[in-house]
């Protein structure tokens, strides 16, 4: 099933750990409409915008995955809200930084970037998306803004 022109649902739902613990990670249909959302938000124009594959290290996640990862139930990729992703031989911060400017998003959060390709981009998209911006690692814990290393 497509969500957009370039993301399916089944990308947002793979994990290894569930395959690997036989957890079926299949969201109800509300929560396919929150990914399709997310996807047409903010995935498909970062994919437009760079012409380039964008690679999902971690989208929908049901309330068993969760636990079996030590997430929590109540996180956004639990609602089908939220994605963790890169574009490889792409800043990260550049990504972030890009949404941030041209994407309506409920939370971006730039995480364990130190330079580079390195850490990962996670965005969510709600209903009424707040727009937060947040850089993450762990030394320092969630910090206000995007920081470049």
């Amino acid at each position: 099933m497509k969500l957009s022109k370039n993301f399916s649902l089944r990308e947002m739902t793979k994990s290894q750990t569930a395959l690997r613990m036989g957890i079926s990670n299949t969201p109800t249909i509300d929560k396919i409409q929150n990914l399709k959302a997310l996807c047409e938000n903010v995935l498909q124009p970062v994919r437009d915008h760079y012409d380039r594959p964008v690679t999902i290290t971690s989208g929908y996640r049901c309330e068993e995955l969760c636990q079996a990862i030590g997430s929590k139930a109540t996180s956004q990729h639990a609602l089908g809200q939220a994605a963790d992703f890169e574009i490889a031989g792409i800043s990260n911060y550049g990504v972030a930084e890009w949404i941030a400017k041209h994407c309506v998003f409920d939370q971006l959060i730039l995480e364990f970037y130190t330079g580079g390709n390195t850490g990962w981009v996670h965005c969510s998209y709600a209903p009424e998306p707040r727009g937060q911006t947040l850089t993450y690692d762990k030394d320092n814990g969630y910090r206000k803004g995007l920081i470049d290393a």
